[in-house]
């Protein structure tokens, strides 16, 4: 179970944002639709098709990623890898590869599945992806990676982004990450989502990556400066409004991740920010999330797989306790019933009053 994120920023963070606030300019809007003003990272065995469902539950307007999908798995099963439900829009399609020919193939069936953005994954550190030539290595190739945004482009109508990180192992530089995005500016490329990290491939993990780098919202503030008509997402460390609200004063948009799996309404708080959305009321979500899982329970779809996507769905409110240990309990019992949701929220319900 992933730790709750804090509500309060730390000190640092927030003389960094409120100094950053201060001495930037204003980034103009984004066009109507574009829809990346708040957005939910993907993030790998879990932002599947049944969490993208929650979280539209939570927020109409957050734009919602699938996890990565390698063009090689697309190219062999992209029927039952991009199928998603029509609720779940607008949802983008992130892809990890690096041969542009593969990439352009992928591109046309992402636009053909629906999805309304099409994202090239070079920001995973991994090394198991790296050994595959995709995720955070390809930085190092900007050359390539331009190549394949350019394929992309040319395969489809739909925007075309990437997303990536401040560098890689020795690339540690600012003058590194203007060049790396002056290739893809200059390729066609719709929008950079950067998370506010380098990525160290050579000695730490996945996980320590997203930890144990710092984090530098200024290389991302002289993206900005420097790339006035390309949209700018900043991704890493946001996990209160307060954060999300500083960043938007000279971003075009943040994109969130633990802090989503940690509190789905995260992201509704989020939407209500930005769009002025009414908070959703968490038991009316649960009712309509038990309606989606009794329909994809009878298609074949596990409850298990379905239900420990809604484990932090009452987070730090009254009950949450309950609601967890209950429907833990019925998915480790390997329940099939959809009810099981609605039992677990009974725990709830009682502690509410």
């Amino acid at each position: 179970m992933l730790s709750t994120p804090t509500t309060h920023p730390a000190p640092g963070r927030d003389a960094t944002l409120a100094r950053l606030v201060t001495t930037s300019p204003t980034r103009r809007n984004l066009p109507p639709g574009a829809a990346r003003r708040i957005a939910v990272a993907p993030m790998m065995s879990y932002t599947d098709r049944h969490f993208r469902y929650l979280l539209r539950l939570m927020s109409p307007n957050a734009l919602l990623y699938t996890n990565m999908i390698t063009t090689g798995a697309v190219l062999n099963g992209h029927e039952r890898l991009l199928a998603h439900d029509a609720l779940e829009q607008p949802t983008a399609l992130q892809l990890g590869g690096c041969v542009p020919e593969q990439l352009a193939c992928c591109a046309e069936l992402g636009e053909q599945a629906g999805f309304v953005e099409l994202n090239l994954n070079v920001g995973c550190p991994s090394p198991r992806v790296a050994s595959a030539r995709f995720g955070a290595c390809l930085m190092a190739h900007p050359e390539l990676v331009a190549n394949c945004v350019a394929a992309m482009r040319a395969a489809t109508h739909l925007p075309i982004t990437v997303k990536c990180r401040l560098g890689i192992d020795q690339h540690d530089n600012y003058g590194f990450l203007n060049e790396f995005v002056g290739a893809l500016d200059d390729a066609g490329v719709d929008a950079i989502i950067v998370h506010a990290r380098i990525a160290l491939l050579d000695g730490l993990t996945p996980e320590q990556n997203r930890e144990i780098p710092p984090l530098d919202y200024d290389r991302v503030l002289r993206l900005c400066n420097d790339f006035p008509s390309l949209p700018i997402v900043l991704n890493g460390g946001l996990v209160t409004t307060h954060d999300v609200a500083a960043v938007l004063a000279w971003a075009d948009g943040v994109m969130v991740g633990r802090a989503a799996c940690a509190d789905p309404l995260f992201v509704a708080r989020l939407d209500q920010l930005v769009y002025g959305t009414p908070l959703p009321d968490e038991h009316e979500v649960l009712q309509r999330f038990h309606a989606y899982a009794k329909r994809r329970i009878s298609v074949g779809d596990s409850f298990g797989a379905i239900a420990k996507r809604a484990l932090s769905l009452f987070t730090g409110r009254p009950g949450a306790r309950a609601f967890r240990r209950a429907l833990t309990i019925a998915i480790q019992r390997g329940v099939r019933d959809a009810d099981a949701l609605l039992d677990a929220a009974n725990n709830v319900a009682r502690v509410q009053g």
